[in-house]
């Protein structure tokens, strides 16, 4: 039996729960094939040949038949085999999986094309109606545009107050993963609540707008801002632009939201 061992094997095997849409994001991010399968058998993979399984659970090699092919470019085949690590039930017993129906993020195996590894503990999501519609939307976005970069950190801050009191712009450059500009600005203006927006290009733009939720560029700044700007990044040494650019920062921060993860 010479599968792939499934990555992260190492890491906990949680018990399925319901995805959130950064959860989904994630492991669409991470798959060269997601899809729709039904597990056909199982067989316990002895403890000496089942490295980094957690106590309390076991690796099963399982066979199941293709429903459906989400996600991946090339064909999948009607039959495919992967190991994936399982909770045990609570009396000891391994659980039975035959005739369950899952949603799987995985990748194919070079040489193996009746096999795929999955990308993580939690990448064996049992399959609902719902939750297949849930995927099926951000594989969607994720197609229809190209993923926002990766943000890495605050590069620059500045915040310079207007003409009339009450008046001010703050401007916060972010670092990426690939070096694509990214950069927030935040305006108020007298008798208004203050309103920011996010650019994704070196055109800084006055009249951007925050990305909408459940977006895979909501998710890039709930996910990767920092809860902070760092003190080198700021450009200015007087107090009041310092505390005003926090104060900015900390109303972006809010309107976007946690990074909500359920795994």
């Amino acid at each position: 039996m010479a599968l792939a061992v499934p990555v992260a094997a190492q890491q906990a095997a949680v018990v399925p729960a319901a995805p959130t849409y950064v959860d989904l994001v994630e492991l669409s991010l991470s798959s060269g094939v997601v899809l729709r399968a039904e597990i056909d058998d199982q067989i316990t993979v002895p403890p000496e040949r089942a490295p980094g399984v957690r106590p309390g659970h076991v690796r099963l090699y399982l066979e199941a038949e293709t429903q459906a092919l989400l996600a991946g470019s090339g064909p999948i085949g009607e039959s495919l085999a992967f190991l994936s690590d399982q909770p045990r039930e609570a009396d000891g017993d391994v659980p039975k999986l035959k005739k369950r129906v899952y949603l799987l993020y995985g990748r194919r195996v070079e040489g193996r094309p009746g096999e795929i590894q999955l990308i993580a503990p939690n990448a064996m999501q049992p399959y609902s109606p719902e939750l297949e519609q849930r995927a099926r939307a951000v594989l969607r976005q994720l197609v229809e545009a190209p993923p926002p970069p990766i943000i890495t950190g605050v590069r620059e801050v500045m915040s310079v107050p207007g003409n009339l009191v009450g008046e001010s712009e703050t401007q916060i450059f972010l670092d990426t993963r690939d070096g694509a500009p990214v950069s927030l600005t935040v305006l108020r203006r007298p008798g208004m609540a203050p309103q920011w927006g996010v650019s994704w290009s070196d055109i800084v733009d006055q009249s951007a707008r925050p990305p909408q939720p459940q977006t895979p560029q909501w998710y890039a700044l709930a996910c990767h801002l920092p809860q902070e700007l760092p003190e080198e990044s700021f450009l200015q040494n007087d107090p009041a632009s310092r505390a005003r650019a926090r104060d900015d920062y900390s109303i972006v921060l809010a309107e976007i939201g946690p990074c909500a993860r359920s795994m």
